[in-house]
Protein backbone atom coordinates (compact mmCIF):
# COMPACT_ATOMS: atom_id res chain seq x y z
CA UNK A 1 0.00 0.00 0.00
CA UNK A 2 1.05 3.98 -0.67
CA UNK A 3 -0.17 6.82 -0.22
CA UNK A 4 0.36 9.96 -2.31
CA UNK A 5 0.19 13.60 -1.11
CA UNK A 6 -3.33 13.91 -2.66
CA UNK A 7 -4.41 10.99 0.10
CA UNK A 8 -5.24 8.50 -2.40
CA UNK A 9 -4.56 5.32 -0.98
CA UNK A 10 -3.51 2.33 -3.46
CA UNK A 11 -3.57 -1.46 -3.31
CA UNK A 12 -1.39 -3.87 -5.29
CA UNK A 13 -4.60 -6.41 -5.83
CA UNK A 14 -6.65 -3.88 -7.29
CA UNK A 15 -4.54 -3.30 -10.16
CA UNK A 16 -4.25 -6.66 -10.61
CA UNK A 17 -8.38 -7.47 -10.27
CA UNK A 18 -10.36 -4.78 -11.45
CA UNK A 19 -9.70 -5.59 -15.19
CA UNK A 20 -11.57 -8.73 -14.98
CA UNK A 21 -13.91 -8.05 -12.26
CA UNK A 22 -15.09 -4.77 -14.86
CA UNK A 23 -15.24 -7.53 -17.55
CA UNK A 24 -18.32 -9.43 -15.71
CA UNK A 25 -19.48 -6.00 -14.32
CA UNK A 26 -20.08 -4.67 -17.84
CA UNK A 27 -21.82 -7.71 -18.68
CA UNK A 28 -24.18 -8.44 -15.86
CA UNK A 29 -25.03 -4.39 -13.97
CA UNK A 30 -27.63 -2.75 -15.80
CA UNK A 31 -26.80 -0.13 -18.22
CA UNK A 32 -28.41 2.83 -15.98
CA UNK A 33 -28.97 3.08 -12.67
CA UNK A 34 -27.56 3.03 -8.94
CA UNK A 35 -25.01 0.93 -8.33
CA UNK A 36 -24.22 0.91 -4.09
CA UNK A 37 -20.68 -0.71 -3.38
CA UNK A 38 -20.03 -2.36 -0.36
CA UNK A 39 -16.89 -1.88 1.42
CA UNK A 40 -15.19 0.27 -1.08
CA UNK A 41 -12.00 0.59 0.77
CA UNK A 42 -9.86 2.96 -0.78
CA UNK A 43 -11.87 3.76 -3.81
CA UNK A 44 -9.42 2.70 -6.58
CA UNK A 45 -12.33 0.51 -7.49
CA UNK A 46 -14.97 2.79 -7.29
CA UNK A 47 -12.93 5.23 -9.44
CA UNK A 48 -12.21 2.77 -11.83
CA UNK A 49 -15.70 1.05 -12.65
CA UNK A 50 -17.54 4.39 -12.53
CA UNK A 51 -14.88 5.81 -14.85
CA UNK A 52 -15.94 2.94 -17.18
CA UNK A 53 -19.67 2.29 -16.61
CA UNK A 54 -20.74 5.56 -17.60
CA UNK A 55 -24.01 5.40 -17.34
CA UNK A 56 -24.65 4.18 -14.25
CA UNK A 57 -24.83 6.20 -10.75
CA UNK A 58 -21.60 4.64 -8.47
CA UNK A 59 -22.22 5.09 -4.75
CA UNK A 60 -19.34 3.99 -2.79
CA UNK A 61 -19.52 3.36 0.68
CA UNK A 62 -17.62 1.79 3.66
CA UNK A 63 -17.86 1.07 7.56
CA UNK A 64 -14.59 2.60 8.00
CA UNK A 65 -14.78 6.46 7.65
CA UNK A 66 -11.15 6.79 7.57
CA UNK A 67 -11.48 5.44 4.11
CA UNK A 68 -13.78 8.44 2.85
CA UNK A 69 -10.33 10.97 2.69
CA UNK A 70 -9.11 8.56 0.20
CA UNK A 71 -12.43 7.93 -1.46
CA UNK A 72 -13.09 11.60 -1.80
CA UNK A 73 -9.66 12.14 -3.60
CA UNK A 74 -10.36 9.40 -6.20
CA UNK A 75 -13.45 10.57 -6.89
CA UNK A 76 -11.53 14.43 -7.46
CA UNK A 77 -8.93 12.92 -9.45
CA UNK A 78 -10.84 11.24 -11.88
CA UNK A 79 -13.26 13.99 -12.07
CA UNK A 80 -16.47 11.97 -13.07
CA UNK A 81 -20.55 13.20 -12.44
CA UNK A 82 -21.42 9.46 -11.82
CA UNK A 83 -19.23 8.66 -8.86
CA UNK A 84 -21.12 10.27 -5.52
CA UNK A 85 -19.46 11.08 -2.56
CA UNK A 86 -19.06 8.23 0.20
CA UNK A 87 -21.57 6.98 2.37
CA UNK A 88 -20.66 5.59 6.10
CA UNK A 89 -22.54 1.90 5.70
CA UNK A 90 -22.44 -1.05 8.37
CA UNK A 91 -23.88 -3.85 7.00
CA UNK A 92 -24.85 -5.45 10.11
CA UNK A 93 -27.01 -2.16 10.69
CA UNK A 94 -31.12 -2.39 9.62
CA UNK A 95 -30.75 0.77 8.68
CA UNK A 96 -28.83 1.46 5.45
CA UNK A 97 -28.12 5.07 4.06
CA UNK A 98 -29.73 3.55 0.61
CA UNK A 99 -33.22 2.55 0.65
CA UNK A 100 -33.10 1.50 -2.81
CA UNK A 101 -30.16 0.41 -5.23
CA UNK A 102 -30.71 -1.30 -8.72
CA UNK A 103 -27.91 -3.24 -8.11
CA UNK A 104 -24.96 -4.21 -5.10
CA UNK A 105 -20.97 -4.74 -5.70
CA UNK A 106 -19.05 -6.33 -2.89
CA UNK A 107 -15.17 -7.07 -3.41
CA UNK A 108 -13.21 -8.66 -0.86
CA UNK A 109 -15.38 -8.32 2.18
CA UNK A 110 -17.01 -11.83 2.90
CA UNK A 111 -13.54 -13.57 3.82
CA UNK A 112 -12.17 -10.55 6.42
CA UNK A 113 -14.95 -9.77 8.51
CA UNK A 114 -17.02 -11.92 10.55
CA UNK A 115 -20.28 -13.74 9.30
CA UNK A 116 -21.99 -11.43 10.86
CA UNK A 117 -21.08 -8.98 8.11
CA UNK A 118 -21.97 -11.68 5.77
CA UNK A 119 -25.45 -12.24 6.86
CA UNK A 120 -26.35 -7.84 7.50
CA UNK A 121 -24.61 -7.65 3.55
CA UNK A 122 -27.11 -10.35 2.09
CA UNK A 123 -29.92 -8.78 4.34
CA UNK A 124 -29.32 -5.70 3.05
CA UNK A 125 -29.83 -6.81 -0.81
CA UNK A 126 -32.69 -7.92 0.30
CA UNK A 127 -33.99 -5.45 1.38
CA UNK A 128 -32.55 -2.85 -1.34
CA UNK A 129 -32.74 -4.47 -4.24
CA UNK A 130 -35.82 -4.57 -6.81
CA UNK A 131 -37.18 -8.05 -8.88
CA UNK A 132 -34.37 -8.85 -10.68
CA UNK A 133 -31.49 -7.02 -8.79
CA UNK A 134 -28.34 -8.32 -8.62
CA UNK A 135 -25.33 -8.47 -6.15
CA UNK A 136 -22.61 -8.71 -7.09
CA UNK A 137 -19.33 -10.32 -5.19
CA UNK A 138 -15.77 -11.07 -6.13
CA UNK A 139 -13.31 -13.02 -3.96
CA UNK A 140 -12.09 -16.76 -2.44
CA UNK A 141 -14.77 -19.32 -1.84
CA UNK A 142 -14.92 -23.04 -1.11
CA UNK A 143 -16.79 -24.89 -3.22
CA UNK A 144 -18.65 -28.03 -0.93
CA UNK A 145 -16.59 -27.50 1.54
CA UNK A 146 -13.15 -27.77 -0.40
CA UNK A 147 -10.62 -24.85 -0.83
CA UNK A 148 -10.36 -24.58 -4.81
CA UNK A 149 -6.63 -23.98 -4.67
CA UNK A 150 -4.08 -24.82 -2.33
CA UNK A 151 -3.07 -21.18 -2.18
CA UNK A 152 -6.09 -20.27 -1.06
CA UNK A 153 -6.17 -22.68 2.06
CA UNK A 154 -2.84 -21.03 2.83
CA UNK A 155 -4.72 -17.94 3.14
CA UNK A 156 -7.91 -18.96 4.94
CA UNK A 157 -5.09 -20.33 7.23
CA UNK A 158 -3.76 -16.92 7.59
CA UNK A 159 -6.78 -15.26 7.88
CA UNK A 160 -8.33 -17.24 10.78
CA UNK A 161 -5.08 -16.49 12.78
CA UNK A 162 -5.54 -12.94 12.58
CA UNK A 163 -8.97 -13.20 13.26
CA UNK A 164 -10.64 -16.36 14.13
CA UNK A 165 -13.86 -14.94 13.08
CA UNK A 166 -12.79 -14.39 9.05
CA UNK A 167 -11.84 -16.78 6.69
CA UNK A 168 -12.92 -18.38 3.17
CA UNK A 169 -16.78 -18.92 3.26
CA UNK A 170 -18.08 -21.67 1.25
CA UNK A 171 -20.11 -20.64 -1.47
CA UNK A 172 -23.25 -23.40 -0.42
CA UNK A 173 -23.11 -21.51 3.00
CA UNK A 174 -23.71 -17.83 0.86
CA UNK A 175 -26.21 -19.77 -1.37
CA UNK A 176 -28.47 -21.00 1.39
CA UNK A 177 -28.37 -17.24 3.22
CA UNK A 178 -28.86 -15.59 -0.07
CA UNK A 179 -31.82 -17.67 -0.71
CA UNK A 180 -33.64 -17.23 2.98
CA UNK A 181 -33.71 -13.78 1.42
CA UNK A 182 -35.19 -13.81 -2.04
CA UNK A 183 -31.91 -14.31 -3.66
CA UNK A 184 -31.26 -16.57 -6.28
CA UNK A 185 -27.74 -17.73 -7.19
CA UNK A 186 -27.40 -16.78 -11.02
CA UNK A 187 -23.78 -17.33 -12.31
CA UNK A 188 -19.69 -17.93 -11.13
CA UNK A 189 -17.07 -16.91 -12.81
CA UNK A 190 -14.01 -18.18 -12.31
CA UNK A 191 -11.09 -15.46 -12.02
CA UNK A 192 -7.02 -14.98 -11.69
CA UNK A 193 -5.63 -16.64 -8.46
CA UNK A 194 -7.93 -18.92 -7.57
CA UNK A 195 -10.93 -16.25 -6.64
CA UNK A 196 -15.13 -16.43 -7.90
CA UNK A 197 -17.09 -13.71 -9.42
CA UNK A 198 -20.49 -14.55 -7.85
CA UNK A 199 -24.09 -13.28 -9.06
CA UNK A 200 -27.36 -13.11 -6.95
CA UNK A 201 -30.47 -11.89 -8.09
CA UNK A 202 -33.72 -11.30 -6.55
CA UNK A 203 -36.45 -13.67 -7.05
Amino acid sequence: MSETSDRRLYFPHVARNREPILEVLQRVLPSQGLVLEVASGGGEHAAYFASNLPGVLWQPTDANSEMFESIAAHRAAAGIVNLLAPLHLDVTSEQWPVERADALVCCNMIHISPWAATEGLIAGAGRTLPLGGLIYLYGPYKIDGRHTAPSNQDFDARLRAQNPLWGVRDLTDVASLAKRHGLELAETVAMPANNLSVVFRRA
